[in-house]
C-alpha cells in the first residue's frame, strides 16, 4: 500500500513526499482510514512505528477541510506526557501541514510560559501539550477547550507510569462531550483498557 491509496489530500501527499516516505507503515495503513471517518480510535504500537503521523496526518486533512471565520479556536488538543514527544508531534505537523494554512503550538512546564502565551493568543488550531502546563494555563484563563473537535491521548502508558491519570481525566471533563477520541499506547494493560473505556466511544 501507497500513501497515495489513503484519500488524502494533495497539499499533504506533497508534504509526505517532501519528507521522503511513499509507504505507510501498518498502524498508519490502519489508523489513518478510520480517523478520517471521524471515528474514534485505539492504536497500539511500539514507540517507533509512525504512531504521530498515524494521527496528526488526518487531523491535519480533516482541519484543512473546515473553513472559520474569526480568531482561530483550538479545534485539535494532543495530549502527551513528556517536553520531548511534544516537540516531536510539534515538528511532525509543521512537516506535514507546511502547504495547508493551519496553526499549531507546543506548550510544556519548566520553561516560562510567556512565549506560550503569546502564541496562544494569536489564535491556533492545534494544541499540543503536556498535562501540567494545559491545566496550568487553563486555569488562568489562556486556554479555552469549548470548540474542540478532536481529542488525541498519545502514549497513555507512560502517561499512567508517570503518574498523570489524575491530570488526564482533570483535562477530559473540561472537553466538550461531542468530539472525536484518539487514543495510543505502546501496550495494552488492563489499566489501559479501563482508561481508554472511559474515553473512547465511537
Amino acid at each position: 500500500m501507497l500513501f497515495t491509496e489513503l484519500n488524502l489530500i494533495q497539499p499533504i501527499l506533497r508534504a509526505i513526499e517532501e519528507e521522503g516516505y511513499t509507504t505507510p507503515t501498518p498502524i498508519q495503513q490502519q489508523a489513518i482510514p478510520h480517523v478520517l471517518k471521524g471515528t474514534d480510535v485505539l492504536g497500539c504500537a511500539q514507540t517507533g512505528t509512525g504512531k504521530t503521523a498515524a494521527f496528526s496526518i488526518p487531523i491535519l486533512q480533516q482541519l484543512a477541510d473546515q473553513t472559520f471565520q474569526g480568531k482561530r479556536k483550538i479545534r485539535s488538543l494532543i495530549l502527551t506526557p513528556t517536553r520531548e514527544l511534544a516537540i516531536q508531534i510539534g515538528e511532525s505537523l509543521a512537516a506535514y501541514g507546511r502547504h495547508l494554512k493551519l496553526k499549531h503550538t507546543v506548550i510544556f512546564g519548566g520553561v516560562n510560559q510567556n512565549p506560550q502565551v503569546n502564541s496562544l493568543q494569536s489564535g491556533v488550531d492545534i494544541l499540543v501539550a503536556t498535562p501540567g502546563r494545559l491545566l496550568d494555563l487553563m486555569t488562568q484563563g489562556y486556554i479555552s477547550l469549548l470548540d474542540l473537535q478532536i481529542f488525541v491521548l498519545d502514549e497513555a502508558d507512560r502517561m499512567l507510569d508517570m503518574g498523570f491519570i489524575h491530570d488526564v481525566n482533570k483535562v477530559i471533563r473540561a472537553l466538550p462531550d461531542k468530539r472525536q477520541n484518539l487514543f495510543f499506547s505502546a501496550t495494552m494493560a488492563p489499566e489501559i483498557l479501563k482508561l481508554a473505556g472511559t474515553i473512547l466511544q465511537d
